[in-house]
């Protein structure tokens, strides 16, 4: 593990990490995380009857939508023109759960595991929302980088001891 926090200057200051001088590369990260619920509120996501509307289109429209706005969001990430941007849904009836999985590409400086994060986020935080009158107790949790190719620091994939998942 680097023990050196890139984001503070040699006085302990934040900054933004200066990558003019890194070489363009293709670059590519993939999170997750669940949102748990009561069943019946599992039931109605997926027959499409929570009264907003289409819970599991408006979240992936809200994960992209928040992704391509991270640098916005996260105070130091740099901005990011993304090449391809894929957030996916699934259910998980023995967890009573949606899990969310949100991959992200670009070629460029800098890496994209902040903006798949931020997508899963999002888009746990919109099914919230558009599923809260139902349900208030809905958990959002696990949200973790799955994995991250190119760049300097090279492969990563995640230990899934952490969790216990695969």
């Amino acid at each position: 593990m680097n023990d050196q926090l890139t984001h503070l200057d040699e006085t302990g200051a934040a900054r933004m990490v200066d990558v003019g001088a890194k070489p363009d590369s293709e670059r590519s990260a993939s999170a997750t995380g669940s949102v748990y619920m009561q069943p019946e509120t599992l039931r109605l996501i997926r027959a499409g009857a929570i009264k907003k509307g289409d819970v599991l289109t408006i979240a992936r429209i809200a994960g992209i939508m928040a992704a391509k706005r991270t640098a916005e969001i996260i105070p130091l990430c740099h901005p990011i023109p993304l090449s391809h941007l894929e957030v996916s849904i699934t259910f998980d009836e023995s967890a009573n759960a949606v899990r969310i999985t949100a991959t992200a590409r670009t070629t460029g400086k800098t890496g994209v595991e902040m903006e798949a994060l931020t997508a899963v986020s999002a888009a746990a935080l919109t099914i919230y929302d558009m599923a809260k009158a139902v349900d208030r107790a809905m958990r959002i949790s696990d949200i973790r980088l799955l994995e991250k190719h190119g760049g300097v620091h090279g492969d990563y994939m995640a230990d899934d001891t952490v969790t216990g998942e695969s």
